[in-house]
């Protein structure tokens, strides 16, 4: 794999190289576990028995931050935005434990749905507020994408909505003075990039292994701040317009497989194929 240098020669970040005091949003998102979805008789999904979790994708956000922080001696925020779910006392301490300093969360079950512009629009705005209480931060991350949709653009879209030098695919971050050297794995070689603060990274899922919290952390993690804000605490009284209606999400029909094995030339065993379709009223 080739590598690809951007901007300034990596041969001047030193050990002893200067870094500023990183204040870093770490944002994620719960979503429902999928081996606890249930099917109904009419195709539709139950969510009753399911635990809401942290995204997989996201634990590597957190744990971004965290190492940063912790080599700069700055400090991280958890944010979220999302339905009552997040109310949720034990999911608060899984994230808190994995080493972010306190905790906000916008909770309102008119972002039960919400699509990924959406979600979005009211992280920026959550952030602005917080930017408004005198939180000062220099870099945003995020996931390559949630666990349920994985749409993989609510970072892209939210350093866009904030103005931010944006970038995703991130697969590693060092501090240098008053920026960063990020990484990027493309498909035949590494981009390196200076990148300008404060900006907004997607993170992969190459950048490190999250840790686990020990007993010491869970038990700390219920002393940390929380602040809850709905919509209306945002100005949002109205709520915000989705990009994308869901009009369905009912599961696929469940069939019986035909299990039908042809042998032969390629194009035969296709018009064979055809054929059996057409007898299923495929067109």
């Amino acid at each position: 794999m080739a590598t690809r240098f951007i901007s300034k020669a990596l041969v001047a970040i030193q050990a002893n190289h200067w870094r500023m005091t990183l204040n870093i949003i770490v944002c994620y998102k719960l979503s429902p576990d999928a081996e606890d979805l249930r099917i109904l008789p009419d195709r539709s999904l139950s969510f009753a028995e399911a635990e809401w979790r942290i995204g997989q994708y996201d634990l590597n956000a957190v744990e971004a931050g965290v190492s940063l922080a912790e080599a700069t001696g700055g400090t991280v925020t958890a944010l979220s935005v999302g339905p009552k779910e997040l109310e949720n006392s034990k999911a608060r301490k899984a994230i808190l434990s994995r080493g972010p300093h306190d905790l906000y969360q916008v909770v309102d079950d008119r972002l039960r749905d919400a699509d990924t512009h959406t979600t979005a629009q009211v992280l920026a705005v959550a952030i602005r507020k917080l930017s408004a209480n005198g939180y000062s931060f220099h870099l945003i991350l995020c996931g390559e994408g949630s666990a349920d949709l994985y749409a993989q653009q609510v970072g892209a879209q939210l350093g866009q909505l904030l103005g931010l030098p944006t970038l995703n695919a991130v697969a590693k971050i060092e501090p240098s003075g008053d920026h960063l050297i990020v990484e990027r794995a493309l498909e035949d070689e590494i981009e390196i990039l200076e990148v300008p603060l404060p900006a907004a990274l997607s993170v992969t899922t190459d950048i490190n292994l999250p840790r686990i919290p020990g007993m010491r952390d869970i038990l700390a993690a219920g002393k940390k701040p929380v602040t809850q804000w709905s919509l209306d605490d945002l100005g949002l009284s109205g709520g915000i317009r989705p990009g994308v209606e869901i009009l369905d999400t009912r599961a696929p029909l469940q069939v019986n497989r035909k299990r039908q094995i042809w042998e032969g030339e390629s194009e035969d065993m296709i018009n064979k194929l055809v054929a059996e379709l057409r007898k299923e009223g495929i067109p």
